[in-house]
């Protein structure tokens, strides 16, 4: 598979640095990709940080690639080069797949790539980016959008997830499970950009209410745990504890519920030889069909081919 990057005047290293490592990187055990930086405008470039970039190549990269990746954008309000927005309208018409990452996505829209298809940007844009764009059918809750021959990403980590989720796509979940391992990042992360807009969850001494249940509740997850047990237990209603539980930790409590299942079903598969069955009762999913559902729903993967890929111990 051959990709090429975009990169433009003051552009953010990281953002930039997100596909380079991905794909740019010798990963061993990984499928290796013909990768290529290409220069997205003419002129010298500098980066947000304050060092220069030296490119061997052009635009002329984009009619080479199967996949053209744009990482991000300078602002929201500033139009892309003409020269940019033609060459990626060409790209997409002869078959190239794009990706526009966290504010790459207004470029992608800017050439009209986007116009009645689904996408998302960094959540603090959304608004400014459904006021310019309104035929564009914006999803501000994921981490990334994958909508056939255009995939676009939320903001600056999420464009890792984009990456690894064109790598699962291309050659299977093992390999872009290696080059997360490499990376030291999740293969797949649960939950959407919500849990990052409102603030973090809160601590003992802001709110020991909630913050001692979630403790309590992580500490006896296999048990069973409805909306009406949790509110009980935090002395509200089921009405005032599922709103309250969102505005503080910027997800409902049953998607917590899941995502702390679902991480501790990751660290027993990798760190003990408990068999599939085993974890599954020790999370509270109760049998190995609905781990696997949600196992695989989540991850792209089963329990055992998690196992299979993470696992330092052997199975019992």
């Amino acid at each position: 598979m051959r990709i090429a990057a975009v990169a433009f005047n003051n552009i953010s290293p990281f953002h930039l640095a997100v596909p380079c490592v991905v794909f740019g990187d010798p990963h061993p055990g990984a499928p290796v990709f013909e990768f290529r930086v290409c220069a997205g405008e003419t002129g010298s470039l500098q980066t947000t940080a304050g060092f220069g970039l030296s490119l061997l190549h052009g635009m002329e990269a984009l009619t080479w690639a199967d996949v053209i990746i744009v990482p991000s954008w300078r602002a929201p309000g500033e139009t892309p080069p003409r020269a940019l927005l033609q060459a990626l309208r060409k790209a997409h018409a002869r078959g190239a797949r794009l990706v526009g990452l966290c504010l790459g996505a207004y470029v992608l829209a800017a050439a009209g790539l986007l116009e009645g298809r689904s996408a998302t940007t960094h959540w603090s844009v959304a608004e400014d980016f459904s006021r310019r764009f309104p035929g564009v059918l914006q999803d501000s809750d994921v981490p990334y959008v994958d909508d056939g021959d255009i995939v676009t990403s939320a903001g600056t980590a999420a464009g890792l997830d984009c990456c690894l989720h064109l790598v699962r796509q291309a050659y299977g979940a093992a390999a872009a499970s290696c080059i997360a391992r490499r990376l030291v990042v999740a293969p797949h992360r649960p939950g959407g950009q919500a849990q990052f807009i409102e603030q973090p969850l809160p601590n003992t001494l802001r709110d020991s209410r909630l913050s001692g249940l979630l403790e309590s509740l992580r500490s006896r997850l296999g048990e069973a745990h409805t909306l009406e047990s949790m509110a009980r237990e935090a002395a509200m209603s089921r009405r005032n504890f599922t709103r309250y539980f969102r505005q503080m930790t910027g997800i409902s409590a049953n998607r917590w519920l899941l995502n702390e299942r679902l991480a501790l079903s990751q660290r027993l598969l990798e760190g003990t030889g408990h068999s599939v069955a085993k974890v599954a009762s020790l999370v509270g999913f109760g049998t190995t069909v609905n781990l696997r559902q949600q196992f695989r729903r989540a991850f792209g993967v089963s329990p055992s081919q998690w196992r299979q890929s993470f696992s330092s111990v052997g199975t019992g």
